[in-house]
């Protein structure tokens, strides 16, 4: 089973930048599918960026469509997520996880981001 450690986040104040990452291990990630995940208080967890393991296609939530970018390390079998623009309704634990996802989900990291 893949073990996976969100890192990264963060108080930014709106407008501002956040790389986050999420290290796995325990198998390679490298022909899985990726994306990250958030979560904000009171709401479900919805999936923002995807990244395919074939040919490196992504894909978006329109919310954060043109402001975050996702990429993969696989030599360093790491996620990232890069968010520009950051608005406040971004703030959200924010998770990595496989597609479709596991029933493992790691801690998360909190991102917060003030008006």
């Amino acid at each position: 089973q893949v073990h996976l450690v969100e890192s990264g986040g963060g108080l930014v104040k709106a407008g501002g930048s956040l790389r986050l990452s999420c290290a796995a291990s325990g198998r390679p990630i490298s022909n899985y599918d990726m994306g990250w995940y958030r979560q904000a208080r009171g709401k479900g967890r919805e999936l923002v960026a995807a990244h395919s393991w074939s040919g490196g296609g992504t894909v978006y939530a329109d919310s954060v469509k043109g402001r975050f970018t996702i990429s993969r390390d696989s030599a360093k079998n790491t996620v990232y997520l890069q968010m520009n623009s950051l608005k406040p309704e971004d703030t959200a634990i924010y998770y990595c996880n496989t597609i479709p996802t596991m029933d493992y989900w790691g801690q998360g990291t909190q991102v917060t981001v003030s008006s």
